[in-house]
């Protein structure tokens, strides 16, 4: 997680300098490379350094693919069949999502941890040899000349830091010296940054797009959603074993609801996009995940498995019908020599709010159960029929937190405005966004 919040930006950047299929290949083939050395270790007690490494190694090819695939959508995909093409993308990552978990554990359990690694190898070789039949040759530039090194080693850093610090702070007091530094080096590098990449010839990340209010907020929400979601895809495995007594094996099997709704959403999405357009059913979307949402909030000691699945489905419909009218409306609103970077820019935002959603929503959890319990006069020794209703406040404080981020994403999407910069403007779409808000970007 470090290193791939670290690179994916610079990647994206690399990306529309020599081209993504490139990219692609050479990320798939890095990444084919680290799992193959994962899979080699026999004994962790004397090499794990040596799986950290190839980890490292993993991350750096995942930076890779996981910076430009949206791009690859937007720049080779035929406007009348790129919703669709997106639909499609939501619903196979939605399909690994819920089989990847499964297969993880049965390898682990009835062969050994090193088959986790080992199955990505020939995966990773057939994606080389198909990515390198079917996927163009995009436009390149002549060299990169003025690569911004400076703005790489900074979005690195404080990336880095940031990630680094989230999962701290389930053990350490915001206090301690560890979290002080990393969110000081956080600050500076971002500071820092916004600076260099202001005054840059040829940013990592051109900071004058968010200048467009339609694509700051479009950005904003899609931040919002993955961090509204953290929460729940977190805590809701331990709601299901402390609070409802669902064995793992069953709890696992529950939480395929969610992946089943994204899928079902995806492929929906993908359908009605071209008859819709993006902003009518990504609203539509947001009310579904705040119902969701809503839903999860309410759980309690008793409450019947049909309705977590129930809710699970709705978050996993709402996700899967929001992500591909939001990120087209992102990548549709800047110009196409940026492709590569704002991709990267839409894969930061998914994963980076989750890892830190996590140890937020954990802390909102602990701090819940420990002030209702003191409320309550609840101790450690009290008998079930006490402490697992606090146990479930505590969960319902934290899903809550996803529910009022649900509010701010639905007010924030009714506010965001189709707005479709030129290079995109396909036969019969007309631009609804307003000409001076376009100004910049048009320039650029």
């Amino acid at each position: 997680m470090l290193v791939m919040a670290g690179c994916i930006l610079v990647f994206g950047k690399v990306s529309d300098v020599i081209g993504f299929r490139s990219v692609f290949l050479s990320g798939f083939a890095v990444f084919t490379a680290g799992s193959f050395f994962c899979c080699l270790l026999p004994d962790l007690s004397h090499s794990f350094p040596l799986l950290v490494g190839s980890r490292v190694f993993q991350a750096i090819g995942g930076a890779m693919i996981t910076a430009i695939a949206p791009a690859m959508v937007a720049v080779f995909i035929p406007d009348e069949r790129k919703a669709g093409a997106m639909g499609t993308v939501m619903t196979l990552a939605a399909l690994g999502t819920a089989l990847g978990p499964s297969v993880g554990g049965v390898l682990t359990e009835y062969l050994s941890w090193n088959w986790i690694f080992f199955i990505n190898v020939p995966v990773g070789i057939l994606a080389v040899l198909l990515g390198a039949r079917v996927i163009p040759a995009s436009a390149t530039q002549a060299g990169m000349p003025q690569f911004d090194g400076k703005g790489a080693a900074l979005v690195f850093c404080g990336l880095a830091a940031l990630i680094f610090s989230s999962p701290k702070v389930r053990h350490w007091d915001w206090t301690s010296p560890v979290i002080m530094a990393s969110a000081v080096l956080f600050g500076a590098a971002l500071l820092l940054f916004v600076r260099t990449e202001l005054s840059a010839g040829d940013p990592i990340l051109e900071l004058r797009l968010f200048s467009n209010r339609n694509f700051f907020m479009s950005n904003l929400v899609l931040v919002l959603v993955f961090l509204s979601f953290a929460g729940i895809s977190y805590l809701l495995p331990f709601f299901l074993e402390y609070v409802r007594g669902f064995s793992p094996s069953v709890a696992g099997a529950i939480l395929t609801a969610f992946s089943a709704g994204m899928m079902v959403g995806g492929i929906v999405s993908g359908s009605l996009y071209n008859r819709t357009g993006p902003r009518p059913l990504t609203i539509c979307a947001v009310f579904i995940l705040l119902a969701g949402y809503f839903m999860m909030w309410h759980l309690k000691v008793v409450t019947t498995t049909g309705f977590i699945v129930t809710c699970l489905l709705a978050i996993g419909f709402g996700m899967g019908l929001l992500i591909t009218p939001l990120v087209n409306m992102i990548m549709n609103s800047v110009s196409r020599t940026f492709q590569g970077m704002v991709s990267s820019l839409t894969s930061l935002e998914r994963f980076a709010p989750i890892t830190l959603g996590i140890a937020i929503f954990n802390l909102i959890f602990v701090q819940g159960v420990i002030s209702i319990a003191k409320h309550r006069g609840v101790t450690e020794s009290a008998p079930a029929t006490l402490t697992l209703p606090v146990l479930a406040a505590g969960f319902d404080v934290a899903f809550f937190g996803s529910f009022l981020l649900g509010l701010v994403i639905v007010v924030l999407t009714l506010l965001i405005r189709e707005d479709i910069h030129p290079d995109h403007r396909g036969k019969g779409r007309k631009n609804p966004g307003n000409e001076e808000e376009n100004g910049v970007l048009q320039g650029l």
